[in-house]
């Protein structure tokens, strides 16, 4: 059998994986080079698909039994709005704080929950303004207030 040569393999630049070698300094692979002379292709970082990380936080949050407001920022609106319709009610008991942010929250929810089926009604997926004023125009409806 005759012997062929074979043609040389390119060389990408970089070395197998191992330790650098000794005396030669290590290259900061974090930051992008302008010229790319050799031809290697920079990896980009991995990334979910459009919607893959929005449902698995929508299963945490549905997991999930605790407030999804921040305590502190909601109690102080409270005690904005309190201090607004009636300046001598200046204390507020702690379990009257927590009653209000969690019927606040599941409203809210309840609200979303709506605009979204309104949406998809509408054949979109995308919530939009008028979606939130039918959600809430419909809800009056089927509450004795």
């Amino acid at each position: 059998m005759a012997r062929t040569k074979h043609p040389a393999k390119r060389s990408t630049g970089r070395r197998a994986q191992g330790p650098p070698l000794r005396g030669t300094p290590r290259r900061n692979t974090s930051t992008p080079r302008a010229a790319n002379t050799a031809g290697e292709q920079q990896r980009k970082p991995h990334r979910f698909r459009p919607g893959t990380v929005a449902l698995r936080e929508i299963r945490k949050f549905q997991k999930s039994a605790n407030l999804l407001i921040p305590a502190a920022p909601f109690i102080r609106l409270v005690r904005e709005i309190s201090f607004y319709l009636a300046p001598s009610i200046t204390r507020w008991q702690a379990e009257a704080l927590r009653a209000i942010q969690e019927a606040a929250e599941d409203f809210i929810i309840h609200l979303f929950e709506d605009a979204m089926l309104c949406a998809i009604h509408a054949k979109r997926v995308t919530v939009m303004q008028k979606d939130w004023e039918l959600a809430r125009r419909l809800g009056k409806k089927g509450q004795a207030w």
